[in-house]
């Protein structure tokens, strides 16, 4: 009985820790939402790695280093129309080990044209600065269009 009392503390211990990391990262993704609602693409920006290692994938490729995908964003989402409202659901989080997270789930935006979503993958590693994406890999479903009026 004793030798399971500390087996049961480190497993508890594991449980808090793994709790408290998918807080944290959550925390991530509900202040990049709210930046892009805001039409803050920086503040956006801020929830990945700024490294030549981060990457991000998508049906149009994949580009390599922070900056390449602060570029991506820019020229994809060039002004407030195109970003429209940033809606993510069915997120899960899973840490993989001491400061590393996988979060699956699908995102969506409402546009006044148009309304186009998708899932995504991330992989999200905990820095001296906090939780930052170091990969994503996001697929777009086809869009709806709204008609004209």
């Amino acid at each position: 009985m004793r030798a399971a009392i500390p087996a049961l503390l480190f497993l508890l211990c594991g449980c808090a820790s793994a709790e408290r990391a998918r807080r944290e990262v959550l925390a991530v993704l509900k202040a990049q939402t709210d930046a892009w609602n805001q039409g803050d693409l920086d503040g956006f920006l801020d929830g990945y790695w700024r490294s030549e290692n981060t990457t991000f994938s998508s049906d149009t490729g994949t580009v390599h280093g922070w900056e390449a995908v602060q570029e991506r964003y820019r020229k994809r989402y060039s002004d407030r129309a195109l970003m429209g409202q940033l809606s993510l659901k069915g997120l899960k989080v899973t840490p993989l080990g001491s400061g590393t997270a996988l979060v699956t789930g699908s995102w969506g935006l409402v546009r006044k044209e148009d309304t186009p979503g998708g899932d995504f993958t991330l992989i999200l590693v905990k820095f001296p600065e906090g939780w930052k994406i170091i990969s994503d890999h996001t697929s777009q479903s086809p869009s709806v269009k709204h008609p004209s009026t």
